[in-house]
């Protein structure tokens, strides 16, 4: 006997045997890298974004629309990097097809699928074909055209799952990139383990977490408490977080304003994020008076969930208050200038790594969230960034290609200012579009055409150690050598992280540029990077070098040359 209607009990089932099937599966997903060093964050931004999605769902929920509603918006605000975003707008589309009704059949299923794969392509501003886009639409279609209409839901997942394994299998011929590097598609692995645990939920089979499989990171230190004593101060207040339930007897939901709500809690705090989806609140405040807050909330509805975290402990992957602290020890948080009037203009930078975070602040950026390889920000990280700020105008920088799709969701989400995502995909790009930023060059879309052919005469070159054996651009490389990428290329391969930088430096052309910025990380020490100092200096004379101690990790080097 197999199920011919969706209710929302059996999908959340099936939602958390998928997250938990990803989990579990999570590091296979990183790990593979058209570049193989250690960035590899596919499986965990999946996760990350699922798991939001669960996160949000309440167990009062009685009806499929509602759960629908709810996850969606978990994973919209939970999604981190590119397959992260499109799995939560591919879900979106489901939720948009059913978020009305107490259950559904197998066409209403179908139908919904088809438009997961419209919204998740529309997510996209040029789609890729060989990417997890790929799989989801031939899955989708074929098993639209194939499945009856009276068949089982059984029957549906197992069809789309033996499509998927197909396009997946073939990723590598649609994107040579791929098969160079000798991989499949990760986003479209992720979205595999995650339709195979769903059909397992179908079959009665539950997947629990693995004991050995590592988990997100926690948000707060298990021993930070102990940096906070008798004579500490309280300088950043408390993070403070909730869903509410609104009750009929203690307010007219119907006539709740959740404005009117927002307009009391800035009296309270900073960093608001308060969302209203059907008769829950969501609520992300930082405040220094949490008892305060919840008294407030409290005369409109009961708590499902409740937490507050001392922000003197807290490790984020975003800054606070626009103060930026890294996890390096022992040293003082970077703070921007605080504006309390409104500016026209403030810009928010992703960057990882104490001297590069200073290094933007210096340059004019109101906010930085904290972030970059293997550590990309969700778009809620974003809407915070954005809520701290006072301005009609918002630039952010994303700085990593992994990392704009999150970045241009969160705008899309966004309604309080108008936000502009330029397309800065390396932190050369950043670092060149901030050195030509003038806020009185014109109207905005002057000043982020301006920005963007700033960007055009920047070249970024990159080192990092390889995590495994592999076959690119015309290099066998071993696992442990250090290589150099150019843009979207890699040119060096080396045992010595010196000799790679030295011949990735080769290949920067720099007979044909003035200026180099050279970005250490926390990898590099002082001799080495003197040794490439000095051969810049030696082959390449006319070269002005001007070196950061940048504190980043995954990249012993950042090379950032302009004409």
């Amino acid at each position: 006997m197999g199920y011919n209607t969706l209710s929302a009990p059996l999908w959340h089932m099936m939602l958390t045997n998928g997250a938990h099937n990803l989990r579990n599966n999570a590091k296979i997903v990183n790990d593979l890298n058209v570049f193989p060093i250690p960035d590899g964050d596919t499986g965990e931004n999946m996760s990350l974004t699922i798991e939001g999605g669960i996160k949000a769902i309440k167990e009062s929920e009685e009806t499929l629309g509602q759960m629908m509603s709810d996850m969606s918006m978990g994973m919209l605000l939970n999604a981190r990097g590119n397959s992260g975003v499109i799995l939560s707008q591919f879900f979106g589309g489901l939720a948009k097809i059913l978020e009305t009704g107490n259950d559904a059949s197998l066409p209403e299923i179908k139908k919904a699928f088809e438009n997961g794969v419209t919204r998740a392509y529309a997510s996209v501003m040029t789609p890729t074909e060989g990417t997890i886009l790929t799989v989801i639409r031939e899955a989708t279609e074929v098993s639209s055209k194939t499945v009856p209409d009276d068949a089982t839901l059984e029957d549906y997942f197992k069809c789309f799952n033996k499509q998927a394994h197909k396009t997946l299998k073939k990723t590598p011929d649609l994107l040579p990139v791929l098969k160079e590097a000798g991989v499949i598609d990760s986003g479209g692995a992720g979205l595999i383990y995650i339709t195979e645990g769903m059909e397992k939920a179908l079959h009665g089979e539950t997947v629990s977490l693995s004991e050995t499989v590592s988990q997100p990171k926690a948000a707060l230190n298990e021993t930070s408490h102990m940096q906070f004593g008798e004579d500490s101060e309280l300088s950043f207040g408390y993070c403070t977080e909730c869903l509410l339930q609104l009750q009929n007897r203690k307010t007219d939901i119907a006539a709740f304003d959740i404005k009117e709500m927002i307009s009391v809690l800035e009296t309270m705090g900073e960093s608001i994020v308060c969302v209203q989806s059907g008769s829950v609140v969501k609520l992300h405040i930082h405040t220094f008076a949490p008892g305060e807050v919840f008294n407030y909330c409290q005369r409109f509805g009961e708590f499902l969930t409740v937490k507050v975290e001392n922000m003197n402990l807290q490790h984020t992957e975003t800054t606070i208050q626009n103060n930026y602290e890294d996890d390096t020890e022992e040293e003082e948080p970077v703070a921007a200038v605080h504006e309390s009037e409104r500016k026209k203009i403030a810009i928010v930078a992703v960057a990882n790594g104490q001297g590069i975070c200073d290094t933007f602040l210096g340059m004019g950026v109101d906010f930085i969230v904290h972030g970059g390889q293997t550590m990309n920000p969700s778009a809620e990280s974003f809407i915070e960034a954005f809520d701290s700020l006072n301005a009609d105008n918002i630039i952010v920088l994303p700085n990593n290609s992994n990392i704009v799709l999150t970045a241009r969701q969160a705008a899309d989400m966004y309604e309080k200012a108008s936000v502009w995502v330029l397309e800065s995909k390396t932190i050369g790009d950043g670092y060149a579009a901030l050195s030509m930023f003038d806020p009185d060059a014109g109207d905005m879309d002057t000043i982020m055409a301006d920005l963007t052919e700033a960007m055009k005469g920047v070249s970024t070159g990159l080192v990092s150690h390889s995590v495994r054996d592999s076959h690119l651009n015309g290099l066998s490389i071993r696992e442990g050598d250090y290589i150099g990428i150019l843009d979207k290329d890699v040119v060096s391969d080396a045992e010595d992280v010196v000799l790679a930088s030295e011949h990735l430096l080769d290949e920067m052309d720099l007979n044909h540029r003035s200026v180099l910025i050279l970005i250490s990380g926390k990898e590099a020490d002082s001799d080495q990077t003197g040794e490439v100092i000095n051969y810049i200096n030696h082959a390449y004379p006319d070269v002005e070098v001007y070196p950061i101690e940048g504190g980043q990790d995954v990249y012993p080097f950042i090379f950032i040359s302009e004409e």
